[in-house]
C-alpha cells in the first residue's frame, strides 16, 4: 500500500523572526533612498543653510569665509531699497499676468481636445511639445516676434494698420511680453494634467446628464470643474510659485529692462550677489523671497485640509 504524504505547509514566519524581517525591509528601503538623500543634502538643504548663515554676515566672492558677522543690517538694508520693493512687485505683476491665464485657458484648451474623437495625439503634442524647449529658445523665438520692424509682431500690427509697437522696449509692455512668452511655454505642462483629470471622469457621469438634458456648459459646470477641483488646487499653487521663481525669460529677453521696469526679484538677487559681490545681501533677499514661497505654499495646504474637513 502506498503512503500518501501531505505536502509541507509553507513556513510561516515566527514572532522571532518577523523583527529580523522588518529590519531587513528598513534596511534595503534606506539604500534605496540613500542615493537621492545624499544630492538632496547636498545640493539643497546645505546651500539653504548657507544662505540663511551667510544672510547675517557682510559675505563676499572676493574674499574668504563668511566675512564680519553684520547681524539683520542686510535684511534692513532691503526693506529700505527701493529696487528690493519694486523687484518685488514686478515678481507678483507676472505672477499675476501668467498664473490665471495658465489655469483658464489649460482647462478650456484641455475640454476642447478632450472632446476630439480622432487626432487627439496630434493636440497633445503640439501644445505640450514647446515645455520640453529650453528656455534660451524660447527667449530667441519671442525675441525675434517682438523685434521692432522685422519681427512676426510689428508685421501683424502694420497689417491690421496699426502703428508697430516696440513690447520689448516700452517699460508699460515689457513685462507683458515675458508674460506672453511664458504662457505659450508652460501651458503644456497644465493641459497635461487636466487631460489626465479628464480621462479619469466616468464617461457613464456625462452621459447620465446628457439624458437627464444637461447642456454641455452644465455638464462642465456640475460635473467637470467639481471633479478637477484638486488638479485646479495644485496647478495654481505650483504656477504661483513657479511665477515668483522667475529668472530665465527676464535676464534671456530684457535683462530686467528698459530700466528696471521687469527687474524680478532673482534678477536683484543675481545682481547683487555676482554682480556687487555682496553674497551676504543677496542672501537676504533670498530669504525674504524664501519665507514667501512658504507662506503661500503652507496657506494652499491649510486650505486644502480645511476644504477637505468640510467635504
Amino acid at each position: 500500500m502506498t503512503s500518501i504524504t501531505a505536502a509541507p505547509a509553507p513556513s510561516a514566519t515566527t514572532p522571532q523572526q518577523a523583527p529580523r524581517a522588518r529590519r531587513t525591509d528598513a534596511k534595503a528601503g534606506w539604500l534605496f533612498v540613500a542615493p537621492f538623500a545624499f544630492f538632496y543634502l547636498l545640493f539643497l538643504i546645505a546651500p539653504t543653510i548657507y544662505m540663511i548663515v551667510s544672510s547675517f554676515f557682510n559675505t563676499s566672492l572676493v574674499q574668504g569665509g563668511l566675512g564680519s558677522f553684520a547681524g539683520f543690517a542686510n535684511y534692513a538694508e532691503m526693506f529700505g531699497r527701493e529696487d528690493f520693493w519694486s523687484s518685488m512687485w514686478h515678481t507678483l505683476q507676472f505672477t499675476i499676468y501668467t498664473t490665471p491665464p495658465l489655469v483658464v485657458l489649460s482647462f478650456v484648451i484641455a475640454v476642447l481636445a478632450n472632446r476630439v474623437q480622432r487626432g487627439q495625439w496630434f493636440f497633445r503634442l503640439a501644445f505640450f511639445l514647446p515645455y520640453v524647449l529650453p528656455s534660451a529658445t524660447i527667449s530667441l523665438i519671442w525675441v525675434y516676434i517682438f523685434t521692432p520692424d522685422t519681427g512676426l509682431w510689428p508685421w501683424l500690427e502694420q497689417l491690421v494698420g496699426l502703428s508697430p509697437t516696440a513690447v520689448l522696449a516700452d517699460p508699460s509692455l515689457a513685462m507683458v511680453g515675458i508674460a506672453i512668452a511664458t504662457i505659450w511655454w508652460t501651458i503644456g505642462f497644465n493641459f497635461v494634467l487636466y487631460l489626465a483629470g479628464l480621462q479619469d471622469i466616468p464617461r457613464e457621469l456625462y452621459e447620465a446628464a446628457a439624458t437627464d438634458g444637461a447642456t454641455p456648459w452644465q455638464q462642465i459646470r456640475f460635473i467637470t470643474i467639481p471633479l478637477l477641483g484638486r488638479t485646479t488646487t495644485l496647478l495654481v499653487l505650483l504656477q504661483i510659485i513657479a511665477s515668483l521663481k522667475i529668472f530665465d525669460q527676464v535676464y534671456l529677453m530684457t535683462q530686467g529692462g528698459p530700466g528696471i521696469s521687469t527687474q524680478v526679484a532673482l534678477t536683484l538677487i543675481a545682481n547683487v550677489g555676482f554682480t556687487d559681490n555682496r553674497i551676504g545681501a543677496a542672501s537676504a533677499a533670498s530669504v525674504l523671497l524664501f519665507i514667501v514661497i512658504i507662506v503661500i505654499a503652507v496657506a494652499r495646504q491649510l486650505m486644502e485640509r480645511r476644504s477637505e474637513r468640510s467635504a
